[in-house]
């Protein structure tokens, strides 16, 4: 069985990353082939099941929490954003700040009583006082009371808020061990009902930390290994892993020196949980590291001791529009090493930041779907393809969304040959309404860590879901009817209109457009930028003075070595003499061209550089050994300060933007 090569891969895989998703989302579509009448009877399906839901009488506390301070709240904002800044201060100085600035300008009191939790309400009471003390807007003896009472009760506020968070995050995460987490999930475990357990931590910064987490991972394995007593591996708890704790240089520019390492430690946890008669999934992380993983996965995949194990499972986001291409390229894996495997459907959990990292680094384009409605039609067009793929392919599908398990529910034929997930603390009604209802299989997403871990976990389960058009936020406000709930995506997706975010050009606009960006870890943007560089590898240049005046021939050329390659000499600089900085300064005056004529001078300066940015590229690696990442980021500053300075001259300053003050401010 030969491995596919590495660059075929990662080219295809890349080949759709920015992809057009009105082209995609109309093949899924058409592939799909859902009938108008199969989507009438999802969403009427979803509808009733969004009644029996509300009809319960156990709703989960995510799902109550959010009902009362999701993101359309200042509160919900507040709360969230003051949860994910906690880990990341320095001091408790910063601390008691961040507090006071989050807590004291909200209006809890509105909130009080009204939830159906009590947890959510004590936490309201808790929050309200808190932001009673913390105001000092009262004039007065009040106020100077109140000042005191801050100052001496800090300590205790800070502790307060923190171990609300903390209980807050304790609810979705099931133990801080996997000694009191296998205790904890035998009370829940029955023949529908098992577990995949996610071991809580950032990703890996050195290699200490890197051994450190397989060590984790490979203890929690065998103790995992007591509660694998199925035949059926199905039926067996597995755990998830993540390649960025396993190495920590997870990225494509040091892939080599990552495949060295992340495939054996990979191999080695795969083949322990392959002993145990367990499941091993490999979790989705960031777009850019994607198909570095695929690779890590087919290598390890082709080990032959992993033969007859098909326990190996990869998770695949149904948000970017290369999840078809995934699905299938994990097929085509499956049938070439001859396994079986996992797959786990989920919708995506880095959405915020593919968006803003797309931007900030001017990419024309987005690597995952900006409508949600995009994202939903997604996952159950993908859904169909892996339920035609039951032949190598386990499916997997993680969701919390009615109309997504309807849909789901009416595709399938075989109802043995997939299962449903769930995470720890959320969507506990709608999955036991699926399972006494079509005696389907659920797995439950099981975090497991100590508290310092916590409170990053539950801002990421806050922000996927709190938004108000959130199924998970939406399913127990009564104000929003069942049918609005379970409303049909497909609908959606042709009623409303493409969000208007703007891609990385048009990030300034109209003021400038953002200096052009490229994705480091973009197989065919790595092609261009190597193409366009490769005629300058030997080029030699001659540097010397520009001036507006007799340049001085006396001064020598020296001979530029490049740093990083001795025997490399890129070319020749001859230093200006005293003579040229006397000329260029004597030929110095102010820049007297009209404005409009400056301002387009500076503009087709930037698009110059843009346009040879081959040449650049290579002449920085060359004569300052500078790395590809700083080339592009010398490259974008340069052409970021001339269609700036450009934008910024001006006889009338625009209202609210500084205008420097340059030689081409003036008239």
């Amino acid at each position: 069985m030969a491995l596919d090569t590495s660059p075929s891969l990662r080219h295809r895989i890349d080949a759709d990353t920015y992809a057009d998703p009105d082209a995609v989302l109309s093949k899924l579509i058409s592939n799909t082939k859902l009938s108008a009448a199969s989507r009438a009877d999802i969403s009427a399906a979803a509808a009733q099941l969004v009644r029996d839901i509300r009809g319960s009488s156990a709703p989960g506390l995510m799902e109550v929490f959010l009902a009362e301070y999701g993101l359309s709240t200042d509160e919900g904002v507040a709360l969230m954003c003051l949860a994910e800044a906690l880990l990341r201060v320095p001091d408790a100085d910063t601390i008691d700040a961040l507090i006071e600035d989050k807590i004291a300008p909200s209006d809890w009191g509105r909130h009080l009583g009204h939830s159906t939790s009590s947890l959510v309400n004590a936490s309201t009471w808790a929050l309200m006082l808190t932001g009673r003390v913390l105001d000092d807007e009262h004039p007065g003896p009040v106020r100077h009371l109140r000042a005191a009472i801050k100052r001496l009760g800090e300590p205790v506020i800070r502790t307060a808020v923190s171990r609300a968070m903390k209980e807050m995050g304790r609810q979705f995460v099931l133990g801080e061990n996997m000694n009191s987490v296998l205790e904890g999930a035998a009370n829940m475990v029955d023949s529908w009902v098992t577990f995949s357990y996610d071991m809580l931590g950032e990703a890996a910064r050195t290699d200490a930390d890197a051994k450190r987490y397989h060590l984790s991972y490979s203890r929690a394995i065998s103790a995992i290994a007591a509660a694998c007593t199925s035949d059926d591996i199905r039926k067996n708890p597995g755990i998830s892993v993540k390649l960025s704790a396993l190495h920590p240089r997870y990225e494509v520019a040091q892939a080599d020196t990552a495949m060295t390492d992340l495939v054996p430690r990979l191999r080695a946890l795969a083949l322990l949980a392959k002993s145990a008669g367990m499941g091993l999934n490999v979790d989705a992380e960031e777009a850019d590291r994607l198909a570095l993983s695929l690779e890590v996965i087919d290598r390890v995949m082709s080990e032959p001791a992993l033969a007859g194990w098909d326990g190996f499972g990869i998770v695949v986001q149904a948000y970017g529009p290369r999840a078809g291409t995934v699905l299938q390229t994990l097929y085509d894996m499956a049938e070439r090493h001859d396994r079986k495997i996992m797959v786990r459907l989920v919708k995506g959990a880095y959405w915020d930041t593919e968006i803003k990292r797309a931007q900030v680094e001017g990419i024309d384009g987005f690597p995952v779907f900006t409508r949600k409605a995009a994202t939903d039609v997604s996952y159950i067009c993908n859904a169909k393809t892996l339920l035609g793929m039951t032949d190598r392919i386990y499916p997997q599908f993680a969701t919390h969304n009615a109309h997504t398990v309807a849909a789901i529910l009416h595709m399938a034929k075989e109802r043995e040959a997939f299962e449903f997930q769930r995470l720890h603390g959320m969507g506990e009604t709608l999955h036991r309404l699926v399972m006494e209802q079509n005696e389907t299989r659920c797995r439950i997403y099981a975090p497991v860590g100590a508290h310092r871990d916590l409170l990053a976990y539950l801002v990421r389960r806050l922000l996927e879901n709190g938004a108000n058009s959130s199924f998970v936020n939406q399913i127990v406000d009564e104000n929003v009817s069942p049918q609005v709930v379970a409303a049909d995506p497909f609908e959606m997706l042709e009623s409303t209109p493409a969000a208007s975010i703007p891609k990385g050009p048009a990030l300034f606009l109209p003021l400038r457009e953002n200096a052009r960006g490229f994705d480091l870890a973009h197989t065919q943007t790595l092609e261009a930028i190597y193409t366009a560089r490769a005629p300058f590898a030997t080029h030699q240049w001659a540097a010397a003075p520009l001036l507006a005046g007799e340049v001085d021939t006396r001064s020598t050329p020296q001979p530029v070595v490049n740093p990083a390659n001795p025997q490399d000499t890129p070319g020749t600089v001859r230093p200006a003499t005293k003579a040229d900085v006397a000329t260029a300064f004597d030929a110095a005056t102010i820049w007297s061209a009209p404005l409009a004529e400056r301002r387009r001078i500076l503009r087709q300066a930037a698009d110059i550089m843009e346009d040879r940015h081959g040449e650049i590229f290579a002449l920085l690696a060359r004569e300052a050994g500078k790395g590809l990442p700083d080339c592009v980021a010398e490259l974008r500053e340069a052409v970021d300060f001339l269609r700036y300075y450009a934008a910024q001259a001006t006889t009338t300053p625009p209202a609210g933007i500084f205008t420097c003050i340059s030689p081409w401010n003036f008239p």
